[in-house]
């Protein structure tokens, strides 16, 4: 199936995107997914990690990959209801410093 190629004049103003696995051996996948979903220039992206049990180090890697692209278009990534093992993951890692993280409750503190 082709992937559909928008103009560049045209923009999404928001992608939701819910992950139920991020580490080494779905990177390939992930990646790419990621890489389609960026070339339609979505000014918001919200990744929901509330299905997701854990991150490794390569899941760390495109999550910053991921954000400074976003950021480099004038977009940006928020991460939606991690569980508490991976809030503690982003956290040890600083990237709850860089990333903007949210839960049903509100902001993560």
């Amino acid at each position: 199936m082709a992937t559909p190629v928008l103009p560049a004049r045209y923009t999404l103003p928001l992608v939701e995107v819910r992950v139920t696995e991020l580490d080494l051996a779905c990177l390939p996948e992930v990646g790419a997914v990621f890489d389609r979903l960026l070339a339609l220039r979505p000014t918001q992206v919200v990744l929901d990690l509330s299905d997701c049990r854990h991150l490794d180090a390569a899941a760390i890697g495109l999550l910053l990959d991921v954000h400074r692209r976003l950021t480099r278009a004038d977009a940006a990534l928020t991460v939606r209801d991690p569980n508490p093992r991976v809030r503690r993951i982003l956290h040890i890692t600083r990237l709850d410093q860089v990333l903007s993280i949210v839960s049903e409750e509100g902001p993560a503190a």
